[in-house]
């Protein structure tokens, strides 16, 4: 089997691919554009090795369509981003008998990261194992029913072994990236996911927030984005009666007006249905609140909404909050709630774990900014500013 450079294969499909699945899907650009493409010839399909590099064979490259081909580049990428291979080793199975079968059960991870028209063609799936989804590749194995006579062989980037016709890796001079390399693309990516926290798939949040960890701090994003949100308003000034400008000295008896800053009004709804836990709404409640002292907001209201609302509060400390609910979630009767208050919030904090209805437009003259409680949480609407907290407080 020969290797040669990009440019021995369609090259325009694979740009083409390559855009159409960014595209779709923006924050996997780093993953996409670092795993450079080399020719294979006679290897019948798309493979990855474990050091970044997709050999693809032209024939099978030409034989698919631009969409099937993103979708092939996705799912390779996706093993890398998961580090299949090393998690492979650590699961130590019996290559001559087990290679196939940990593959499926990677490729079954894979699953919840794309849409269905965006899948690899030979995609497995969980059900095709006997499992559940949303699971991850080492319970897919060890829970998973084997397909007989099946050979699934994604690469050495999907199980860990190397194949013999692999070219040389790039402590020998070969192209691909290095393990401290690769780490900082996954912290990259997972990075920009996070970021794009409403557009992206459930499977991928979940590994952004594993993949990055303590290394985000929600608290510094929660504060950037309150900040954003009561500059937003403050930045509003507006002519007042209420203390004369000191430029009406000069003028005598003509009494001017003074330039005013208003303070934003802001509500929180609290989600208090059963599905968040108290310690971490109360966590999350404390962070606000010590935020909103920080910019100046001397008393929120503050609403407590699981399926309704429950309890309506005007606070200056956390302490004197009062939160009841257990039931259901739905969060946009509490946002019409805070609305109907006079004076009406211009921002308004919405904790919740993100199951739930919404309004299905932006409020008027409101900014809305989410908190994202516990470790699977439901993105909002796009209109919203979402901060991921978890549940790692």
């Amino acid at each position: 089997m020969t290797h040669s450079p990009l440019p021995a294969l369609d090259g325009e499909k694979v740009a083409a691919a390559r855009l159409h699945a960014i595209d779709r899907f923006p924050y996997l650009a780093s993953a996409l554009f670092a795993a450079p493409i080399l020719e294979a010839d006679e290897l019948g399909r798309l493979m990855v090795d474990e050091w970044w590099r997709i050999h693809a064979d032209p024939v099978t490259v030409d034989q698919l369509s631009v969409p099937e081909l993103a979708g092939e580049l996705l799912h390779l990428t996706g093993h890398l981003l998961r580090d299949h291979a090393a998690r492979a080793r650590t699961v130590g199975f019996d290559e001559a008998t087990e290679l196939h079968h940990w593959v499926d059960a990677a490729d079954a991870e894979l699953v919840d990261d794309l849409p269905a028209d965006l899948q690899a063609l030979a995609a497995v799936h969980p059900e095709d194992l006997g499992c559940e989804d949303g699971r991850l590749a080492e319970e897919y194995y060890r829970r998973g029913l084997p397909r007989e006579g099946m050979e699934n062989n994604c690469g050495s980037g999907a199980h860990g072994r190397h194949a013999p016709w692999e070219p040389p890796p790039p402590s020998d001079g070969g192209e691909g990236l290095e393990r401290d390399q690769q780490e900082l693309v996954r912290r990259r990516v997972a990075e920009d996911v996070l970021r794009h926290a409403n557009e992206a798939t459930k499977g991928l949040r979940r590994w952004a927030q594993e993949a990055v960890g303590s290394q985000v701090d929600w608290r510094r994003e929660l504060a950037s984005e309150l900040r954003r949100s009561i500059s937003w308003v403050s930045g509003a000034v507006d002519y007042s009666w209420a203390r004369p400008s000191r430029r009406a000295v000069a003028l005598g008896p003509v009494v001017l007006p003074s330039l005013r800053r208003p303070v934003p009004e802001v509500a929180v709804v609290a989600d208090t249905s059963a599905s968040v836990s108290d310690e971490l709404l109360g966590e999350a409640m404390a962070e606000v609140d010590g935020l909103l002292r920080a910019v100046g907001v001397r008393d929120v209201r503050v609403l407590a909404c699981d399926d309704a609302v429950r309890g309506v509060s005007r606070v200056r400390q956390v302490e004197d909050i009062t939160l009841l609910g257990g039931g259901g979630t739905d969060m946009g009767v509490g946002l019409e709630a805070a609305l109907d208050h006079r004076p009406r919030p211009q921002v308004v904090v919405v904790l919740t774990d993100g199951w739930s209805p919404w309004p299905e437009a932006p409020l008027p003259g409101t900014r809305v900014v989410v908190g994202l409680l516990g470790s699977d949480p439901s993105p909002p609407p796009s209109w919203c500013r979402t901060v991921a907290i978890g549940d790692a407080l």
